[in-house]
């Protein structure tokens, strides 16, 4: 089974150029706009991730498909309830799946892919993963409740085309019952900043009031600095795919005790013996 959002990756590069086209004739001071290397890297991350996604796909389907079988009833895909609980379940474990992903560190040597980038443009939004298989876990239980596997599947792809268009400077707030209720261009912003009062806030995928119910929303305030606390400097994809991976075994190795091992991989990114309590 191809994911649907496969079909999108053409209208999704059409859109980068034309964004990237709207800075070369129309540029804002205040917006930081694309930059070649950078945008080539995103690229290649996000062809990368397409590659390495399409077989792991396979294994998903079939684990889905294993649960959705001893599930003890099978939710009809002919019902609107079943696509509104859907609708809901899937943005819920999007949030914890994200939240995760950046709380315990090995899961964040997945996900800091996407945050690697100093510039936050539609582009950004292709700078995805190599390593996908930290997401499977997130989404079995939708399989337990019954919804059908594609389905699951389905709902995943609208909600990542969704948070393309998130990825961008050129959107500025929108009508405040919608910033209040869906995530935005602004929310998403601060999601990306390395800001200290911007870390690890707006988990949301297509919805922000999951953030506002567990206390992880953050407006746009002061001026967004995009990437990460401490930059790698690269556009080696390799590098941008497995520098934290790297470092968390280098960590790990000069460790002396075991604990301290299991901090460095599933302790939040930054943890150490020194800042532990």
């Amino acid at each position: 089974m191809i994911p649907a959002v496969v079909y999108a990756i053409p209208a999704f590069v059409l859109l980068v150029v034309v964004e990237a086209l709207s800075y070369r004739f129309l540029p804002d001071d205040d917006e930081r706009g694309y930059e070649l290397r950078d945008t080539v890297t995103s690229m290649s991350m996000g062809a990368g991730s397409q590659v390495v996604g399409l077989p792991w796909k396979a294994v998903t389907v079939v684990l889905y498909a294993a649960l959705f079988t001893v599930a003890p009833w099978h939710l009809s895909p002919a019902s609107g309830w079943t696509w509104l609980l859907l609708f809901f379940a899937d943005d819920l474990a999007y949030y914890v799946f994200h939240r995760a992903h950046h709380r315990v560190r090995v899961l964040w040597a997945s996900h800091v892919v996407h945050h690697s980038s100093v510039r936050y443009n539609l582009s950004t939004a292709l700078r995805q993963s190599w390593t996908p298989m930290t997401t499977l876990p997130f989404w079995l239980p939708l399989a337990l409740l019954g919804v059908p596997p594609w389905m699951i599947l389905l709902e995943q792809s609208v909600s990542l085309v969704y948070q393309f268009f998130l990825h961008t400077e050129r959107v500025d707030k929108l009508w405040r019952p919608v910033e209040w209720v869906f995530n935005t261009p602004s929310h998403h912003r601060v999601h990306h900043g390395s800001n200290n009062v911007y870390l690890d806030r707006n988990y949301g995928g297509i919805l922000i009031v999951w953030d506002r119910l567990f206390g992880t929303f953050e407006p746009e305030g002061e001026r967004v600095v995009y990437g990460l606390t401490k930059n790698i400097d690269s556009f080696n994809p390799l590098r941008v795919a497995f520098h934290e991976y790297a470092a968390a075994w280098r960590d790990v190795r000069a460790a002396r005790r075991w604990r301290d091992r299991a901090g460095y991989v599933f302790g939040p990114p930054g943890w150490s013996p020194r800042t532990e309590g």
